[in-house]
């Protein structure tokens, strides 16, 4: 029996619920997802990657059939290290579509049994981005109709003042 594996990447700085949305519609797809969260030091996250992998385990609890994990490494390298064949990506506009267009195509040629697998996020989560509700909680605006209860608690407790 194949099992199917996908990869779910991203920072998750923070882990929102239009990632939600699509980490559970992938778990209704995929035998296993691996939400791969990217240690990215040249974003310059506003959590650590530690404190990203505890939220989005706790935001995902309920999920059972997804691993929650960061890495350091090309996709294409963690996706074969995982026994996967396909990523998941989220698509909230045209703008997403270019970029992510260009980047299935580049790992498709490091890597050509690799498949990029495009989701958009339920319309009512479309608008949602980490950047904005990074700066909404900066300015202690209410981010809780739009991240998981631990982010939110997270949130409010970096931008406490």
């Amino acid at each position: 029996m194949r099992t199917e594996t996908v990869i779910y990447p991203g920072t998750f700085d923070p882990l929102t619920n239009g990632h939600v949305d699509l980490a559970e519609r992938a778990s209704r797809l995929f035998d296993r997802v691996v939400l791969a969260i990217a240690y990215s030091e040249k974003k310059t996250p506003l959590f650590t990657l530690e404190q990203r992998v505890e939220l989005c385990r706790s935001s995902l609890a309920h999920l059972d059939n997804i691993e929650v994990t960061g890495f350091n490494t090309l996709l294409i390298d963690f996706a074969r290290s995982q026994g996967a064949h396909c990523v998941l990506r989220g698509l909230r506009a045209v703008a997403d579509f270019e970029y992510e267009f260009q980047l299935a195509n580049m790992n498709r040629a490091m890597y050509p049994e690799f498949e990029s697998i495009f989701l958009t996020p339920s319309e009512h989560l479309s608008f949602i981005s980490s950047s904005l509700v990074r700066e909404i909680a900066s300015m202690n605006g209410d981010i809780t109709p739009f991240v998981p209860a631990p982010v939110a608690q997270a949130l409010q407790e970096r931008f406490k003042r």
